[in-house]
């Protein structure tokens, strides 16, 4: 029991920490504005920030943009996964695959995606459907990557021990391999999915009409910085729970890999 509570207060200790500095930090952009007299358009205080950001949430404007840039970061993270899983595994299963897909897979992420966007726009119009094909082509590659790697990361004991027991290719996939990967997959997702959102705003920065991307872009051509801050805010913490979601899906997945 004292060990317990030792660890619960190791674990509590950082976080109380980083809060408190937090705090710290936010107390002194307040005051370091209030005492120089920066103006709210050059520099708006964290207190009225969090005033535009209460009255935003109160007039309900931020709920249909924040859905709007929550459903195309899912769907983006979706599209880009099941492509970079699927191909994944036929690079990692196939060499001749490998040889032929790898040049075209490593162009398309060294083309920026930022220049692309207009173009999207242009075949696609204005809707999702722009911002989603973004947010899948940035989100594709880690999880490509560690699909690739965590299937041939194996141990060699472990194939061969499959190979004495003579079992088939789909049973090495499917009991061995995937398993063994199961590690990669979910630290390749934790990474795509923070960069799907990052990829939908950068679409909506282009051409988009609703969105938390586009309402800044809105905020800008208004003057309006204070409701620019407000969005960043609202983007962090989109940001931040996408990340313990993906903690979450970790804890189950690595659960069902290695037990409790």
């Amino acid at each position: 029991m004292i060990l317990q509570r030792g660890d619960a207060k190791a674990a509590v200790r950082p976080s109380a920490v980083a809060a408190g500095l937090l705090l710290l930090l936010l107390v002194g952009w307040e005051l370091v504005v209030r005492a120089l007299g920066v103006a709210p358009l050059v520099l708006p205080a964290p207190s009225v920030v969090l005033a535009e950001l209460l009255r935003q949430i109160a007039g309900g404007l931020l709920w249909g943009h924040l859905w709007v840039t929550l459903t195309e970061v899912v769907l983006g993270f979706a599209a880009g996964g099941v492509l970079g899983i699927g191909l994944g595994v036929l690079v990692s299963q196939s060499a001749g695959m490998a040889a032929i897909l790898r040049p075209y897979i490593v162009a398309s992420q060294a083309m920026p995606k930022l220049a692309l966007a207009p173009i999207l726009v242009l075949w696609f119009g204005f809707d999702l459907t722009p911002k989603v094909v973004i947010a899948a082509l940035i989100s594709f590659f880690p999880l490509f990557e560690n699909t690739v790697a965590g299937l041939r990361a194996v141990d060699p004991d472990q194939i061969e021990l499959f190979r004495s027991i003579r079992a088939s290719r789909r049973q090495m996939f499917l009991k061995l391999r995937l398993p063994w990967a199961v590690p990669y997959l979910v630290a390749g997702a934790r990474v795509a999915l923070i960069l799907s959102l990052v990829g939908a705003v950068v679409g909506e920065f282009v051409g988009a009409n609703k969105g938390l991307g586009a309402l800044i872009v809105a905020a800008q051509g208004t003057m309006n910085t204070p409701l620019m801050f407000a969005i960043f805010v609202v983007l962090t913490l989109l940001g931040i729970g996408l990340s313990l979601a993906a903690d979450w899906v970790e804890r189950v997945a690595l659960r069902w890999r290695f037990g409790e």
